[in-house]
């Protein structure tokens, strides 16, 4: 074979294996390159991930965070987005408006059908300041709320929703109520002997003081209503010290039969005149811890209106036994019963059952509210069972 040839074949050998070889450095090089891209794409992919999982993370836990603020208050709140949607409404607004479904996405009108709420809603997008309205809600048991609402700004001042706020003003509705009644049953009562007394003097002044006889039952009507006006008094005195915790408790143990059977022989006088018994059934040995003052006005009450409110040549009895650790007393009449209507509000303060039989029969209308206070205050409590018809039981325990 010609050298020549030879050396040539050789070059161009050489030169094809150095092109292999460069050729395949070249592509080991550019899948490395590739490779390596692909791996920081991913590593950047993850990171993105764990960046966004993590922010959403943080925004589970922030909207945690706030709903458990939100429900820590005692006044319900509402978060509404920029559409108008309930974005949050905490545990306190489910219990005030006694939700039973998940209201998040509604509107409001959507989730409560109060016309007040969307012409709040509606003025706050044009006044763009705190507003408020009045709500009452349900029938019979009303619940009343105040509602303030505001808009909720972002850091360039731009409507990012809104934030409602209920107020619960059932409890101070009920006192002024309370307060309203009490005010109108004290003037009334401070009003009728009032004018009474005024009428029998300006009687008396006009001559009838010249009438031995009749001025002496003029002045005994004057007497009696002057003695109900401090009775009155007193009454409220006693109730306002009690309700306040001013009054102090002389504790002691008392052997109950013997205590009532003192106040019975000083009551039986009085039940004479509408020939009424008074009997005496609590057993021997039974003993009470309470202040006797104060259980004697228990027990002068109870007997009092029972002989005052039971059937006419009836009987009323004082009973008592040990139960559950108390001392359990019961005052018992066989009068007309009071009506099932009339049983929860007995103990509330001027209440009545029959207004006109009431106060023809005298009284203030607040022992049976003093009872419940002197036997809540010696840490007992008090209640009423009847059936029309068949009289009334009052019963009150104490500690033994």
């Amino acid at each position: 074979m010609n050298p020549l040839l030879a050396e040539a074949e050789f070059v161009w050998q050489t030169v094809a294996v150095i092109l292999t070889i460069a050729l395949a450095l070249l592509f080991f090089i550019f899948r490395r390159k590739v490779q390596l891209a692909e791996e920081f794409m991913e590593q950047l992919r993850g990171e993105r991930d764990a960046t966004a999982q993590r922010q959403r993370e943080l925004e589970d836990q922030a909207r945690a965070e706030r709903q458990t603020l939100f429900n820590s208050m005692v006044e319900g709140v509402v978060l509404l987005d920029r559409h108008g949607r309930i974005q949050l409404a905490n545990q306190s607004l489910e219990r005030q408006f006694a939700l039973t479904i998940d209201v998040r996405g509604q509107t409001l009108s959507e989730a409560f059908r109060r016309p007040e709420l969307t012409q709040l809603l509606t003025r706050l997008d044009k006044e763009r300041k705190v507003l408020s309205c009045e709500l009452e809600v349900g029938g019979d048991q009303a619940h009343y709320f105040e509602v303030n609402a505001a808009t909720v700004l972002d850091r360039d001042g731009r409507a990012q929703g809104t934030i409602l706020v209920f107020h619960d003003l059932t409890r101070i509705r009920q006192l002024e109520n309370t307060r309203r009644e009490f005010v109108a049953n004290v003037s009334h009562e401070l009003r009728t002997p009032l004018s009474l007394i005024k009428g029998y003097v300006e009687t008396l002044l006009d001559g009838a003081i010249t009438d031995p006889e009749l001025s002496a039952k003029f002045l005994q009507t004057i007497d009696r209503h002057s003695n109900r006006l401090t009775n009155l008094i007193e009454d409220l005195l006693t109730i306002s010290r009690l309700e306040s915790g001013q009054i102090t408790l002389q504790l002691r143990t008392l052997p109950l039969r013997p205590f009532a059977g003192g106040l019975i022989a000083e009551l039986q006088t009085r039940a004479n005149e509408r020939g009424t018994k008074i009997i005496n059934e609590i057993p021997e040995g039974l003993a009470g811890r309470a202040d006797p003052d104060r259980l004697e006005q228990v027990v002068v009450n109870l007997v009092e209106n029972a002989v005052k409110y039971g059937r006419s040549k009836g009987r009323v009895v004082v009973r008592g036994r040990a139960v559950n650790g108390q001392v359990e007393l019961c005052v018992a009449d066989d009068g007309p019963g009071i009506p099932a209507e009339s049983r929860e509000r007995i103990f509330e303060r001027f209440y009545r059952v029959d207004k006109a039989r009431s106060r023809d029969a005298g009284g203030t209308g607040l022992g049976l509210a003093i009872v419940k206070h002197i036997i809540q205050s010696h840490g007992g409590k008090v209640w009423v069972e009847s059936e029309a018809g068949q009289g009334a039981q009052f019963f009150f325990t104490l500690p033994v």
